[in-house]
């Protein structure tokens, strides 16, 4: 899944590509480079952000996802059951929800696409104000298993669940998450984990690179990009939200590839 960013605002590449022409273009050379899924956000769900108005974000992302319609699969990355519902209408077919909320969930079923329910401790505004937990991966998992079963029973035939990897979580709690994965595989749902460019990424580099204090910056996470996405397709995610896709793709070849030959991975 390639991430296209329509907005102003968000923590990797706010504002390049806020002209839908520009959008288009970025997406179809996602595609270009193995994108299976390019998911189309106008509303920035970084810590601290604030809600956009519904217009705004309808005007945003509107136009990139009916150019795109016929080119890609097309996910839209909303928290509003009205714009998911328009994005539908205009040719999406996988509505992306950080809110978990069965209210999109209904818009799913209604219109027979897909819903991702993915996991987050309050809201991007709130999300990263000390966020607890007495058991982050058990919490998690039930939420998600409890969503995503009744999201079948609403009539979503295609459910996907996300563990919301920097969503009201710190990184301790992100490593568990990742560190746990096949307990939320085993769930029974199809995952897809999101970690590209996160700013834990950028601690953990830092550290890695003899504990640098100053986290390392967002253009310079492609290596933690890279092996958290691998470590999650090891274990079990069925579908990684990227910015890098080419280097991503790249990787999982590289690691399909021993399997393939029958040699040990």
């Amino acid at each position: 899944m390639g991430v296209v960013n329509v907005t102003p605002d968000s923590f990797s590449d706010g504002g390049c590509f806020a002209d839908p022409r520009d959008a288009v273009a970025h997406a179809l050379a996602l595609v270009a480079a193995g994108a299976d899924v390019v998911d189309v956000g106008g509303e920035s769900t970084r810590p601290g952000a604030e809600p956009v108005p519904f217009d705004e974000e309808l005007r945003r992302v509107l136009p990139v996802v009916e150019a795109l319609a016929g080119h890609v699969r097309v996910s839209i990355d909303t928290m509003k059951p009205a714009v998911a519902e328009a994005a539908v209408r205009a040719g999406a077919t996988l509505v992306n929800d950080v809110s978990g909320s069965l209210d999109l969930a209904q818009v799913a079923a209604a219109h027979g696409v897909g819903w991702v329910c993915m996991h987050m401790q309050g809201s991007p505004r709130t999300m990263q104000h000390r966020p607890e937990y007495r058991d982050v991966v058990t919490e998690v998992t039930a939420f998600l298993a409890r969503q995503g079963a009744a999201a079948r029973d609403l009539g979503v035939g295609e459910v996907w669940v996300d563990p919301g990897i920097g969503f009201g979580k710190t990184m301790a709690h992100n490593l568990a998450l990742l560190a746990d994965l096949p307990r939320l595989v085993d769930a029974g749902f199809p995952v897809l984990v999101g970690t590209s460019r996160k700013s834990f990424l950028g601690r953990l580099l830092a550290e890695a690179d003899g504990g640098d204090p100053t986290p390392t910056p967002v253009g310079d996470r492609l290596e933690g990009s890279i092996a958290t996405a691998a470590w999650a397709l090891l274990h079990g995610a069925a579908m990684v939200r990227v910015h890098d896709v080419a280097e991503t793709v790249a990787a999982r070849r590289a690691l399909l590839s021993p399997a393939q030959a029958g040699v040990p991975a």
